[in-house]
């Protein structure tokens, strides 16, 4: 288990810079976790290693083409 979480530690050091880039949003008003997809930095911020189109919801439901991940959030469809 220790091996395979070193390889793919090395490999994300070889991998080219934009595929590390990852998406950071702000924790939503109100809300202390984060939205499906997206990690808990233990901070005020969320992050995912996949760009996601992500729009608070501000306590009103999404609009069309969007979905609710939770947390305060929809995702574009």
């Amino acid at each position: 288990m220790v091996r395979l979480f070193a390889l793919g530690v090395l490999l994300s050091l070889v991998a080219p810079t934009n595929a590390l880039a990852q998406k950071k949003i702000p924790k939503a008003k109100g809300h202390d976790q984060c939205p499906l997809g997206y990690v808990n930095t233990l901070g005020t911020t969320c992050v995912s290693p996949i760009y996601y189109e992500m729009s608070p919801t501000n306590g009103e439901a999404c609009a069309s083409g969007w979905m609710n991940v939770g947390a305060g959030y929809c995702r574009k469809k």
